[in-house]
C-alpha cells in the first residue's frame, strides 16, 4: 500500500466527550429549574422542556416567566442599582475578575452543557465559545478598573434589559452581561426559549462569586418574556436576534426613552479574487458558512468569487464538503453538529426546497439517523436578485455567484439590506485594504473570518442593527454622559400684524443640492418679532421636499471620500465668512427672539465651526490589542445621509452644532431649521454658497417640525435622525425609523445647554466604527 493509499483510506476515529459531569449537574438541580431571580433561584414552575437537538431527549424542564416574574426581577436590579454603581470601578472589578476565574475552573462542564442544549460541536464550545465569554469578563473586569480615571464624565444607564439568542447562548449572555456590569448598571437577562442552560448555570456562578444580589437576574421563558422586559422599567434594551423582531422592538420602545441596541441579522459576502490562496480561502469558508451548523447572523452565507476561478474553486470546495462529517456534537471529531431544533431544521429545509434558481450540491457525506441535522449544502449559479441571495437561511446553507471586476464585487456585496459582517481574500494587500471600506459592514475579515474578541467591537450597520459590542467603543451602549435633564419647553413663534421691518419683501427659500428652491407647495409663513413687526417669510416645506433634499444628500457622496484636512478647510472657511457678517447675525437673532443674546451665539457659532474643523482629521481611530499575529483596525466612518431637526431656541447655534461635526466627519445633511425663528438658518445658506460647499453636503428646509419629522425618519436612504427640537416628536421619529433601524437621537423633551460645546459628542454620534481585520505573516 502506498503513501497516497494509506492517506486516502485514513478515516477519523470516534472522539466522544462523556456527558456525565453535565448530566449529574442537571439531575443535582432536580432537572427542573425557576428563574435566578435578587441572588436566589425561584420554585420551579409551570414551562417547557430544553431538548437535546442531536437526540431529541429531554435534558430539563424549565419555567415560563410570568409578568410578576418579570416585575420580580426588574424590582430587584432596580434595588440593588444604586449600590453597585456605588461600589466604583475597583469594587465591580473584583467581581467581574471572580466570575472569569470560575468559568474558567468549570469550563468543560460550560462547553459539555452547550453542546447537550445547543447542538454545536464540542470543539466550537470547547476551543471558541467558552474561552470567548471567558475573555469578556476578564477585559471588562479592566474596563471597571479603569472607569473612574478613562471615563470621568460617564455613568451607568441603571437597568438593562437583555434579550439573546439560541445560536451562542453562553457567549452572547457574556458579551451582555460583562460590559453592563462593569459600568455600574444592572440586569435583567432572558435566555434563548431553546437554549437557556448554561444561562442558569452562570447564574450558580454568580453565587459562587458572591455578586450582590439583584445585579444579574435570569428569567426564562418565550418571546412573550421579551416583549415583558422590553415593557418593562428598564433604562435600556439590548436585543440579538432576528431583524423582524428587532424591528417590532425598535417601535415598541419609541419614545420611551430607553436606550436601545440591536444586533440583528446578516447576509455577509465572502468575496475571493484570483490571486487568492485558494485552499485556504476555502478552509476559511468552511469556518464562515458551517461554523455552528451556518447558524450565526455573521456567517459567509453569500460566496462571491472571481471569474476566473470560479470552477476551480466550486470543484475544490465541493472536495472539501465531502469530506466533513456531520454527527454526534459530542464526538470531538464532528465538523457539523445538530440545528437548534425542529423548527428551525423544517424552515431551513422549506427555504432551500422552495428554491428554483442555481445548481445544488449537497456534501456526499453519512447523515446521522434522527436528530436535527442538515448536510452542508452549496448552491451556486445564482443571481444577486433570487431570494436565496437576499434573505438569511440561518443554516448550513452557502449560496455562491461570480464577479469580474473589484467594483463589480463591491456592487454584489453591498446588494443586501444587511451590514453585519464581510470578508475578502487576496494576496494583494492594496488590493484587500482599498475593499474594505467600500463594503458596507460592520466588521471586515481580509485573509481570515470569524475573528472575534473582547477588545474589537463587534455589530452592524443598515438593518443588521446598530451600536457596538466589545471594545472601547461597546461601553456607550452602557454609559451616559454625567448630567442633570431637565424639562425643555415648547418654542412657540411670535405672532403679530405689524408693518415689515424693511417693506422690500424678503421670502426666504430652502437649500436643496446647492441651490435656492422653492417648496414644493407654495406655500410660506409670516415670521414676526416680539413687538409683531414682520421681519420676512419663510417657506413650508413637505414630504416633497423632504425627498428632494435626501436625493440631493444621497447624490453628494463624494463628499464622504474627501480627506480631513479638505473637509477641514472648508469648516474654517465657513467660519471666516460667519465671522465677516457676525453683527447682521446678531442682529436678525435678536430681532427673531426678541432677546440680547444674538451676539454671543454668532460667536458660540464660530467657535463650534472652528471646533469642528480642528477635529476634522484628528478624530481618530485605533488599533486594537486583539490575540492574533496581525491588527483589528476601528476605522471611523460617516453615517452617511443624517437628517436633523435643529433647536427652536437657538436658531443659528443650534443649527451649526449639528451641521459642522456632521460633514467634518463626512455626512451629508438634511437640516430642519428652527421651527419659530427660521431666518437665521436662511441667511447662513447664503454663507454656505460663499465658503464653496458642494452641492447636497447641507440642505436646510424650513416649516412645521411635525410635519417633516416623520417623513424624514422614514425615509430608506437616510441613514441616522437626530432632533433637538421644542416639540417632543421622539416617539414619531423613533417609531418611523424601524423601517430600515435607521440610527436616532432624540432628546425625549429634554433642555441642551446650546452655549456648551458638545463636538465630541456630535463626533461619536456622527461616526460608525468598523473593524477592519488583518493577519498578516506567512
Amino acid at each position: 500500500m502506498t503513501i497516497k493509499e494509506i492517506f486516502d483510506t485514513m478515516d477519523y476515529g470516534p472522539a466522544p466527550e462523556s456527558a456525565a459531569e453535565a448530566l449529574a449537574w442537571l439531575v443535582d438541580q432536580g432537572s427542573r429549574f425557576g428563574h435566578f431571580i435578587n441572588g436566589e433561584f425561584t420554585a420551579p414552575g409551570d414551562g417547557f422542556d430544553s431538548r437535546n437537538p442531536a437526540t431529541g431527549e429531554v435534558l430539563a424542564t424549565l419555567t415560563q416567566a410570568s409578568q410578576a416574574d418579570v416585575d420580580a426581577a426588574v424590582e430587584a436590579a432596580r434595588k440593588a442599582q444604586g449600590g453597585w454603581a456605588g461600589l466604583g470601578g475597583a469594587g465591580r472589578a473584583k467581581y467581574l475578575y471572580a466570575i472569569a476565574r470560575l468559568l474558567q475552573k468549570h469550563s468543560r462542564l460550560f462547553a459539555v452543557l452547550e453542546t447537550l442544549d445547543n447542538g454545536k460541536p464540542i470543539r466550537e464550545s470547547r476551543d471558541i465559545d467558552i474561552p470567548l465569554a471567558q475573555r469578556h469578563f476578564y477585559y471588562h473586569a479592566g474596563m471597571a478598573q479603569l472607569m473612574n480615571s478613562e471615563l470621568p464624565d460617564a455613568e451607568a444607564l441603571g437597568v438593562c434589559g437583555q434579550i439573546i439568542p439560541w445560536n451562542f447562548p453562553l457567549l452572547m449572555l457574556a458579551w451582555k452581561i460583562a460590559p453592563a456590569i462593569a459600568m455600574g448598571n444592572t440586569v435583567v437577562l432572558k435566555p434563548a426559549e431553546y437554549t437557556s442552560l448554561t444561562a442558569l448555570l452562570f447564574a450558580d456562578i454568580c453565587r459562587q462569586a458572591g455578586l450582590p444580589r439583584g445585579v444579574v437576574n435570569i428569567v426564562t421563558g418565550d418571546g412573550a418574556v421579551g416583549g415583558m422586559i422590553t415593557a418593562a422599567d428598564v433604562d435600556k434594551i439590548a436585543f440579538t436576534g432576528s431583524t423582524s423582531v428587532g424591528r417590532k422592538i425598535r417601535e415598541a420602545t419609541a419614545g420611551s426613552g430607553k436606550a436601545l441596541t440591536l444586533e440583528l441579522g446578516g447576509k455577509s459576502p465572502y468575496i475571493v479574487f484570483d490571486d487568492a490562496d485558494i485552499d485556504s480561502a476555502i478552509e476559511g469558508l468552511v469556518d464562515a458558512i458551517w461554523f455552528n451548523q451556518g447558524q450565526v447572523c455573521c456567517a459567509g452565507s453569500r460566496l462571491l468569487v472571481q471569474e476566473g476561478i470560479a470552477d476551480r474553486f466550486h470543484t475544490k470546495l465541493k472536495a472539501r464538503m465531502d469530506g466533513l462529517r456531520v454527527g454526534n456534537p459530542l464526538d470531538k471529531c464532528i465538523d457539523v453538529g445538530a440545528v437548534v431544533d425542529p423548527v428551525q431544521l423544517d424552515t431551513i429545509s422549506c427555504m432551500v426546497a422552495a428554491n428554483r434558481a442555481g445548481t445544488m450540491h449537497q456534501a456526499r457525506v453519512e447523515m446521522p439517523e434522527g436528530g436535527c441535522f442538515y448536510p452542508p449544502t452549496l448552491i451556486e449559479g445564482l443571481s444577486p436578485a433570487d431570494p436565496l441571495m437576499q434573505e438569511e437561511i440561518f443554516g448550513p446553507v452557502l449560496v455562491s455567484c461570480t464577479f469580474r471586476t473589484p467594483a463589480e464585487a463591491v456592487e454584489l456585496a453591498n446588494n443586501t439590506r444587511y451590514g453585519l459582517a464581510a470578508t475578502v481574500w487576496s494576496e494583494n494587500v492594496n488590493l484587500a485594504l482599498d475593499m474594505a471600506p467600500q463594503l458596507a459592514a460592520g466588521v471586515v475579515w481580509i485573509n481570515g473570518t470569524n475573528m472575534f474578541d473582547a477588545a474589537a467591537g463587534f455589530g452592524g450597520v443598515r438593518e443588521s442593527g446598530f451600536g457596538r459590542e466589545g471594545g472601547w467603543e461597546g461601553l456607550a451602549a452602557y454609559t451616559r454622559p454625567k448630567s442633570k435633564a431637565k424639562q425643555l419647553a415648547k418654542v412657540d413663534a411670535f405672532a403679530g400684524s405689524g408693518a415689515p421691518v424693511d417693506p422690500l419683501d424678503r421670502t426666504a427659500k430652502l437649500y436643496v443640492g446647492g441651490k435656492q428652491a422653492r417648496p414644493d407647495g407654495g406655500y410660506s409663513q409670516a415670521i414676526y418679532g416680539k413687538s409683531g413687526a414682520l421681519l420676512g417669510h419663510a417657506g413650508l416645506a413637505n414630504r416633497k421636499d423632504v425627498r428632494n433634499a435626501v436625493e440631493a444628500a444621497a447624490g453628494a457622496g463624494k463628499w464622504s471620500k474627501t480627506t480631513g484636512h479638505l473637509r477641514a478647510q472648508l469648516l474654517y472657511y465657513i467660519g471666516e465668512n460667519l465671522s465677516a457678517r457676525a453683527d447682521e447675525f446678531a442682529a436678525r437673532i435678536d430681532a427673531m427672539t426678541g432677546k440680547k443674546g444674538g451676539a454671543a451665539e454668532v460667536g458660540a457659532s464660530i467657535q463650534r465651526l472652528f471646533s469642528a474643523a480642528a477635529w476634522a482629521d484628528k478624530y481618530d481611530g485605533q488599533v486594537h490589542g486583539v490575540p492574533i499575529h496581525g491588527v483589528a483596525l476601528a476605522m471611523k466612518e460617516p453615517v452617511g445621509v443624517i437628517g436633523a431637526l435643529c433647536a427652536d431656541e437657538a436658531p443659528l447655534l443650534g443649527l451649526v452644532s449639528v451641521m459642522a461635526p456632521a460633514i467634518a466627519m463626512g455626512n451629508r445633511v438634511v437640516l430642519v431649521a428652527s421651527e419659530p425663528f427660521p431666518l437665521a438658518a436662511t441667511d447662513f445658506y447664503q454663507v454656505l454658497d460663499t465658503s464653496d460647499v458642494p452641492g447636497g453636503v447641507v440642505n436646510i428646509l424650513t416649516g412645521s417640525h411635525a410635519e417633516l419629522a416623520t417623513p424624514l425618519a422614514a425615509h430608506l436612504n437616510v441613514d441616522a435622525v437626530w432632533s433637538f427640537s421644542s416639540s417632543d416628536l421622539s416617539a414619531s421619529i423613533e417609531a418611523a425609523s424601524a423601517g430600515n433601524l435607521k440610527r436616532t437621537w432624540v432628546n425625549n423633551g429634554t433642555a441642551a445647554d446650546w452655549m456648551q460645546d458638545r463636538t465630541k459628542r456630535f463626533l461619536q454620534e456622527a461616526t460608525e466604527i468598523k473593524n477592519i481585520w488583518v493577519p498578516y505573516g506567512e
